[in-house]
């Protein structure tokens, strides 16, 4: 048997002998930790395809984003994207009819997770509202014609196929 297999199994063997709030402690200590977040991407359910975007501008103004936060402890990610949507725009979506994208989760390089939901609802019947404070403006945008967005959203919108960062195959 390899050494360094040997000494791994007699420290993993060690660890859980330990107390759990001990193991509780190392792990913490050891582990990175990351912030949890829940974004959504809604669209305008009445528009022709391409479709359109929710998007907000939040200060300092100089691109627009969409609606996210951080989760409260022991929020479940569908409300907590639900909540955050409600607070930001005004757009109320039972967290339920929320749809986890796929993949749900984006790992961000600088150390936060956003968890990522899609809704759809009618712009049309849909009233927006933004405080001025945390949110400057909302408005709804074509695909094929999206304002200057934060690079974070640029990021998150490529992964899925839509803005400037989408993978667009060859025709």
């Amino acid at each position: 048997m390899n050494i360094h297999r040997r000494l791994r199994g007699v420290a993993y063997q060690t660890f859980y002998r330990l107390p759990h709030p001990v193991r509780r402690r190392i792990v913490r200590l050891i582990v990175p930790k990351y912030l949890v977040g829940a974004v959504t991407i809604i669209r305008d359910s009445e528009a022709p395809e391409p479709g359109r975007l929710l998007l907000l501008r939040q200060p300092p103004g100089r691109g627009w984003g969409l609606p996210a936060g951080l989760l409260k402890k022991a929020e479940p990610p569908a409300v907590g994207a639900a909540r955050e949507l409600s607070e930001e725009s005004g757009v109320v979506i039972d967290p339920d009819d929320l749809v986890p994208a796929v993949p749900n989760a984006i790992v961000h390089p600088k150390g936060w997770v956003d968890t990522i939901f899609m809704g759809s609802v009618p712009a049309s019947t849909t009233p927006l509202v933004v405080d001025g404070g945390e949110v400057l403006e909302a408005g709804w945008f074509p695909l094929d014609d999206l304002p200057r967005l934060t690079p974070n959203t640029a990021i998150v919108l490529g992964v899925y196929g839509m803005g400037p960062h989408a993978a667009h195959s060859p025709s």
